[in-house]
Parts: C-alpha cells; structure tokens; sequence
C-alpha cells in the first residue's frame, strides 16, 4: 500500500488528468474518472510492475481479417524479457485491429472497468457490488508487490478488491494460494492456453478442499489430481523440501476464521522470483537472473513431466527427460501442428487411417481385419476397462477386436484390460527397470500396417515406441568417437531453438565466436581451461576445453555421457560438446557466482551468511542424492570439493565436473577402480585400495561441509600460540561437538549470526560422513532429511583413523 501522505496528495490532483500526463511517481494510482488508453501505463512507486494493455497473439473475424488480441495485465516493468504476472480479461480479448476504441476507467460506482469507446458496451470489470442508491469514489494503486487495489477513497484502509484474490498463472511473493471462508472464493492458479493466448488452460493448482493443509494440482473441472505438495509441517510442504530453501525465505500457512491460505515473501526484495503454473501443468519456481538476462528455474513439480494428467493429450506417447516429450503413436499424427508448436497439446493426434472396424457397413466381420501393433515398456493408459473372465493374450485381442470402439488392449500379470475410445497418459520408459512397465496393444487399419512394408513390423514397432532417451545418448556420442577417428571431425552446427533443451552439437569455430577466441578465462582444472561465452541468442555459457589428447577424450566421454543423462536443480546442466579433430570442448550453463571456494577461502569475495551456507549445504546433499539413489544407475562423482561446487545468481549450488565420475549398476554394491579424487577429500578405502562404493562422495561430502561451517581449508596447516602445530580441523570438529562447543568452529566472519541448532545439526552430519568405516556413513538421502530437520542424528565418535594418522610423526611429511 502507498504511504498516506502520497495518497492525500494525490486525492487532491486534478481529476480530469489521464495517466499520460502525469510524472512516473504519480503514475501508480488512477481516481474516479480518470482513465487509461492505448500504450499508457500505471508504474508502481518502486517501478517494478506495471499495469497496462498489452497485445499476444491475433484471432479471426467473420470476414477472415487477422485481428490483434489485446488484453489489461500487470507485468514487470523493468525486465528485457516481458512476463505477464496477472491478465484481467484473459477469457475475453480485444480484437481491436488499431486498438484505438476500449479504455480503462474507474466507473461511477467504484468499479475498474474495460469499456468500448464506441459501443459503450463492457468487456471486464472488477465486479465490486455497489451501494444501494449511492455512488463511491474509489482509488485504484498499483502496489509495489504487483497488488491492483481498489481502495474506498474516503477509508482507505477499506480494500474493496485487489487482483491477488484473483490471480491468473502467476503467484507473485506476498500473493496468496486458498481460499475465503466466507465468499467461498477460491485463490487458485490457472495455467494459460498456450504459449501465445493467457486463456484460461486444463490446469489448476489449489488448496485440498479436505482438512489436510496441502495443495493440488489438478485438471480444471475435474477431480483428477496428478500433484500434491504435501502437508504444511511448519516450513514448507512435505513433497516439495526445495521451499526450505533461501528463495522461499518467509513463507507461511495462514488459517483463520475469514481465509485459509498459503504465501511467501523474500526477505531480499532485490530478488525477482515467481512461481508459475506452465501450460504443461508443471508447478514451477523461477527467479530472474540478470547477467543472462533471463529467467533460471529453481525447481518444478511434478519431478516427472509424464506425470501431469494428458499432458501430452490423446494417442501420444510421452517420454520424461527426453526430447520431444511428447510424440505420436504409429499410425497418427498431430492434430492441431499450430496450437502443438505453442505447447498446446491437448487435442493431442488423430488417427492416420480409419479402422476397417469403423469404415465399414458390416462392423460384426470388418473389425476381426484390424491388426495390433505392440507398444512395449509403458505405463499403461488412464481408464481401463478390466476383463475379469479373461484367461488368456489371445483371447483378450478377440474381445477388442469385436468391439469397434476399442482402441488397444494389454494381457499382463493382472489379465486382460481393454480400453475404448481415446487412449490418454500414455508413458514410454526408456533405459529404466519399471515394475509397472507394460505392453500395449495399439488397435490400427490392417492397410496402415501395410503401407510400413512386409518385412518391417517388428522393427518399426520398437522405433514407434521409442523416444530420443539418455542412453540412447550415449550410444549417439560412441558413434560420434568412432566417426572423428574416420573423418577427424565430429560435431556439426545445430541450431539451439531447434534442439530446445537437447545437447547441442557445436562447431569449434561456433565456440570461438562466442568466447571471443576463449579470451576470458573464467579458471582451470586438472583436465583443462574454463572460458566464459556468449550464444548468439544471448545465453552466457561456460566452455570447458579438455587439455591432452589421450586423456581428454577419456574425460570427455566420461564427462559428457555422465551427465548427459542426468538432470536436478542441483546438477550443472551440460548445454552441448564439440569434437572437432583433437579439440574436444564442454559446453555448460554459466554460474555467475562461480565456485563455492572462492567465496569461502578467498577475502575480495562475498562473505556467505549462514543462511546461504546451510542452504548451500542442503542442496549439494539433494545433488548426489539424486546421483546415488535416483539415477538408473548409481553415479559417483569421486570428486567433490569446493571448487566443483558451482554457485548460480540467488547461489543455488550446483554440482559440477564429472570428469571422474564412476557409474555402479544397482546389482552391484562395490567397485573396483582406480584411485581418483583429491588429496584432502579422499576416503580412506581410496587409500587402501579396496573396492570402494558411493560412500566415498559421502566422505569428501563431510569434509567440504567443515569447510562450509568454518570458512577455511581443512588441510591448512596452522599453529598455536606455542609454536606448535594445532590438530588437523576434522578431528578437533569431532572433539569440539562431543565437549557442547561447536560455535567456536564456526568462521568468524559470520561474527556470531548463526543458528545454533543447525549449526549443531551440519557438525553431526559432517563427523558421521567421515568415519572410517563406510557401513557408519549416512547416505546422502538421510543427510537431506537430517539437515531439513525431519530426522535426528545421535553424537558420532572421533574417527580414529584420522587421529592416528594426523598423530604420527610422519603425519607432517605426508
């Protein structure tokens, strides 16, 4: 809300004055009668939103002119990328071909109302109810929180309405998820069409109507829940632990006797984030990065893009963590080409042939013509029909094939299941052991069959199933080794609109374009250069160049097929490669803040509050969480430390530099390999050289996480006021948590503005992580939960072998 003495002021400004002609600090209120039109605008007092017409996408008219569809929003104002975070007539453009003839006006009655100049007729209005027989002078103010409020000009602490109570797609921080008590009035968030048109979508997100404080998406209109947050416990929803971190720095659950709601502000106003419910159904939380000068997503749920009800819409396939998502089956294609390229696939494909069941006059015989086509490896359709009487694969093709509105069937372990009509959420797993894997039996016209070629069913039926995956990756970057040692040359221009989110094959002369000849050197690694560039559509990235011919190609098939197949919040995300020659370059997403070391050990940089600190911590365990229990295979990334600890804009950490990384099948507990990693964050059985298992990143994991408490190496070596060398870091942390005496660990730099019991908390965690037998060490999924304050930890013992070591006279040489 505006300040009361701005507010007085402006009750006395001349009322006949439109927007246009007042100065920008004004610009943020608008009185009765005056009005708004074409490209004029309010701008809040801060001058971050703005509320004004703004135009997306064109319709037709009846005489089949393209007209320019015009809508009132509020938006950031001073962001390149324009991001509409509330639309008033989102159902009910202007198709205005000049947008000369609707305006923005305050009404007689109080109301905020889009008129057409011309026919005086309305096209949206806020809808306050009215004082019998009486007028009210309202004041409409645009807040400094993105909140339209009208306010009674004679009580301005009456809020008569706001648009938080009526959000769109977007929920801005202070803004509100649930519901009033009284109105019965739902704060829910709706997605938009498509990419183009902010009309209401399928999807909606809204609090449980049942007691439960949770909230969830859902089809609009329908009882189909594909997403729950979770209960409230307090500080965040229990399936989406990401709110814990510093983005979500004040939220809350408010339940009283008018309203039931949750919302969340950040203490940092300088940071710019929303959280958005997409056209596809997935809950996002984005915040604004201003070097790339572009949107960076924190995190999204569901965690599996498959698992949004119909993302994909009828007779598709959808494939998670692979692109395209969403495909059709063999034997259709996509119905509306244009609404799918605006990622409005609700309509989904159409059936490229008729059934011979359905084109024919006599359906009792001409449907027995129609072939099956197998689907192998899903999660089967919604909505099947279960055909108890059923016995066998044979006999449950028979039943399909005499209904004519069948569609497909699938005979399993649970019999047989038929389904009619349109086959909806189907999922293709790729590369991935799944109980509920599948085969479906996909009906299709006996000639469409055939025009596949005789000797091609079965091939082409794998292909139809398959989808571009994260193996099928690997299989891609083998094949691009073998053809650089023919050709001496893999890697060729694609374009990054086109590949989307794919990994980018670049040219090498690409690269030196866009680093300007690698002439900013970001840093360096024991297998090559850093440099920072720029893509001619203005992302920042970060090349790594891999230095030695032989041991370069090791890393980068090592590095590029390990992570390309992986992706979290908490992972680098590897944009694409070059293989050109001998020159083999990693292309990465740049980190604006660099690595974790340079802000914990070196004085010129930012000095990490604790709140960062345990944050930071949090989200490197969910990182090789993710890599140890999430993966299809277990990946250990043998080296973590600091500087492989990447820090983004709002220092999210991301794990980074998977050079050494070791992939272990779940059939197996233990690996033999080769000792990597480096001095000081090393796990005793590396020295020993027995087989060593994902507890080795649980070890350097512990050893980093001392380093974050106290803000210094643990290998430095450090003397006492005696002149005598003091005790290795790692064990007097062990000693210091068993005496009660864990702030004096703690960086000084910090001077005291800490909390304690996480303090306590990030001490335990780190001395279980290194103890010497690794069956003792937590897994990285417990230390999450240990951490978030769900699970306890009892007091660990010193570890003993590292006393004994760092006790012996030779400890000094070693």
């Amino acid at each position: 809300m505006l300040p009361h003495f701005i507010l007085f002021g402006l009750l006395f400004f001349s009322l006949h004055s439109n927007c246009p002609q007042c100065s920008a600090k004004n610009c943020s209120t608008l009185m009765s009668g005056q009005e708004l039109t074409g490209a004029n605008k309010l701008i809040s007092s801060n001058g971050r939103f703005a509320l004004g017409f703004f135009q997306s996408g064109t319709s037709k008219s009846a005489d089949n002119t393209t007209l320019l569809n015009w809508y009132l929003g509020i938006w950031f104002n001073k962001i390149s990328k324009f991001t509409a975070v509330w639309v008033a007539n989102r159902d009910y453009p202007i198709t205005d071909p000049i947008f000369k003839l609707s305006k923005l006006v305050v009404s007689g009655d109080g109301n905020l109302v889009i008129l057409n100049n011309v026919t005086k007729s309305m096209i949206w209005s806020s809808q306050i109810e009215s004082r019998r027989n009486a007028s009210r002078k309202t004041l409409v103010v645009l807040s400094d929180n993105g909140n339209l409020v009208i306010l009674d000009a004679s009580n301005q602490s009456n809020v008569l309405w706001q648009s938080f109570d009526y959000p769109t797609d977007v929920m801005l921080p202070g803004s509100k998820l649930g519901r009033n008590k009284v109105t019965g009035q739902k704060y829910s968030l709706i997605s938009k069409k498509n990419s183009d048109d902010p009309a209401a979508g399928l999807y909606c997100m809204e609090l449980d109507p049942s007691d439960d404080r949770q909230c969830n998406a859902k089809l609009c209109n329908s009882s189909m829940v594909y997403f729950s947050t979770g209960e409230w416990n307090g500080r965040y929803f229990n399936a989406m632990p990401e709110m814990s971190s510093h983005v979500f720095q004040d939220s809350k659950f408010v339940d009283n006797d008018e309203e039931e709601y949750f919302t969340y502000t950040t203490i940092d106003h300088t940071v710019i984030t929303i959280c958005l419910l997409d056209v596809s159904g997935l809950l996002k939380q984005l915040i604004w990065v201003e070097e790339i000068q572009d949107w960076e997503l924190v995190f999204f749920r569901p965690k599996d893009s498959c698992d949004v009800f119909s993302v994909c819409g009828p007779f598709t396939v959808c494939t998670d963590n692979a692109l395209p998502l969403c495909s059709c089956m063999k034997g259709f294609s996509v119905k509306s080409p244009r609404d799918w390229e605006l990622d409005d696939r609700h309509e989904g494909c159409t059936r490229n042939t008729p059934l011979d069941c359905s084109s024919s006059s006599n359906k009792s015989t001409a449907g027995l013509t129609d072939k099956f086509f197998p689907i192998t490896s899903v999660r089967l359709p919604y909505d099947a029909h279960r055909m108890e009487a059923v016995a066998s694969a044979d006999e449950c093709m028979q039943v399909c094939l005499r209904n004519c509105s069948c569609t497909a069937y699938s005979y399993g372990e649970s019999g047989c299941s038929v389904w009619n009509g349109q086959l909806i959420n189907l999922k293709q797993y790729n590369g991935t052991t799944n109980t509920n894997e599948d085969v479906l039996h996909l009906r299709l016209a006996a000639v469409e069959l055939q025009s596949w070629g005789h000797g091609r069913r079965t091939m082409m039926g794998v292909a139809a199933a398959a989808s571009v995956s994260a193996f099928s990756f690997l299989v891609f970057i083998l094949l691009l080794m073998i053809l650089r040692r023919k050709r001496r040359s893999c890697g060729h221009p694609v374009n990054r609109s086109e590949q989307g989110a794919g990994i980018v094959a670049f040219t090498y002369a690409h690269l030196q374009r866009a680093t300007k000849n690698f002439s900013e050197k970001l840093g360096a690694g024991s297998f090559g250069s850093v440099f920072k560039g720029i893509l001619s559509d203005s992302t920042t990235i970060a090349v790594k160049m891999l230095d030695g011919a032989r041991q370069g190609e090791k890393q980068f098939r090592a590095e590029v097929s390990t992570i390309g197949m992986i992706q979290h919040v908490n992972l680098v995300k590897l944009i694409g490669f070059c293989c050109e020659g001998d020159k083999r370059l990693l292309v990465y997403e740049h980190m604006v803040n660099m690595s974790l070391d340079a802000h914990l050990f070196k004085s010129s940089s930012t000095i990490l509050n604790w709140r960062t600190r345990y944050q930071i911590a949090i989200g490197i365990a969910k990182g090789l969480s993710y890599l140890h229990e999430s993966c299809h295979d277990c990946i250990i990334h043998c080296d973590i430390k600091p500087e492989n600890i990447l820090l983004d804009a709002s220092f999210v950490p991301k794990v980074a530099d998977f050079g050494m990384a070791k992939l272990l099948g779940r059939d197996f507990s233990r690996v033999l390999t080769t000792m990597r990693g480096t001095i000081g964050y090393l796990a005793p059985e590396w020295i020993s050289g027995v087989a060593i298992t994902q507890k080795v990143d649980v070890y350097s994991y512990g050893m980093v996480l001392l380093e974050i408490i106290s803000g210094r190496r643990n290998t430095l070596e450090e003397y006492d006021s005696s002149g005598n060398q003091a005790v290795y870091f790692p064990v007097q942390a062990a000693h210091k948590l068993l005496e009660g005496d864990v702030e004096s660990l703690v960086d000084p730099q910090l001077q005291g503005d800490i909390n304690i019991e996480e303090v306590v908390r990030a001490c335990k965690v780190a001395c279980w992580c290194i103890q010497d037998d690794d069956f003792n060490r937590p897994t990285m999924g417990g230390i999450v939960q240990v951490l978030e304050g769900l699970v306890e930890l009892d007091m660990p013992q010193v570890p003993r072998l590292l006393e004994i070591i760092l006790s012996s006279p030779e400890a000094g040489d070693a």
